[in-house]
């Protein structure tokens, strides 16, 4: 078995490009899909209701993450009821708070309790997954987002942060802690051994799970052989 056979944890792809994503629905090892508001923007999506029944239809079967963007609190509950009846595959992301700072708990705790699969987004710390932790219904499904890639923009190590944010989690059955926003494919380790259930993938980091255990000598050489190459077309000379 390879190292990449023997993961435990889930890999979920996040984009939002259709064919992109029909491509990554034909391999077995991604086991689910996410979305943000930012993504589909970046698309040049307008409709989003309509991208999300498209996504729903394209992925029948296997977790699909849309997220809400009202900015008020009843706004997000009715969003996030809405978005729950698009499909019985979706899970419903809600951000920790709302754009002004205040804590979504009342939004989370509402909608676990009525059944709606959360995928709560835009963590950063061990106090925040405590608190969301508090709102959740032991007996729903939820996925807690925790973007362990920022906390590391910081210069603070994520991987211990992760491990006590499990720990929050510990006594919530049903609950997975996400790895969000990974810097590199090393991250799948990491996330794993930190105790996360799914880390979050975009497609460039994706491209490169063909490089586990590829033998670095090799790849020492198809490097020098990529400079040779490359300074050849260019055409280079130095006077000596």
């Amino acid at each position: 078995m390879s190292r990449l056979e023997s993961l435990k944890i889930k890999i979920f792809a996040d984009g939002v490009d259709l064919e992109s994503i029909k491509a990554l629905y034909a391999n077995p090892l991604i086991k689910g899909f996410t979305t943000n508001p930012t993504l589909v923007r970046k698309a040049g999506i307008s409709d989003y209701e309509a991208f999300g029944r498209d996504l729903l239809a394209t992925i029948p079967d296997r977790p699909v993450s849309l997220e809400v963007f009202a900015e008020d609190f009843d706004g997000m509950i009715a969003q996030g009821r809405a978005i729950a009846g698009w499909g019985g595959n979706v899970n419903v992301k809600i951000p920790v708070t709302d754009p002004s700072g205040t804590f979504a708990g009342p939004v989370l705790k509402t909608l676990a309790d009525a059944g709606v699969v959360l995928n709560v987004t835009a963590l950063m710390t061990q106090a925040q997954v405590r608190a969301v932790a508090a709102t959740l219904n032991p007996d729903v499904p939820a996925i807690v987002s925790v973007f362990a890639g920022r906390i590391a923009d910081t210069g603070v190590d994520p991987v211990p942060v992760m491990r006590a944010c499990r720990e929050e989690l510990a006594h919530l059955p049903k609950a997975e802690l996400l790895w969000a926003s990974p810097r590199e494919l090393l991250n799948i380790f990491h996330a794993e051994e930190a105790g996360c259930g799914i880390i979050t993938v975009l497609p460039d980091l994706l491209s490169k799970l063909g490089l586990i255990g590829k033998n670095l000598d090799e790849y020492s050489l198809e490097t020098v052989r990529m400079f040779d190459r490359d300074a050849k077309a260019a055409g280079f000379t130095i006077r000596t």
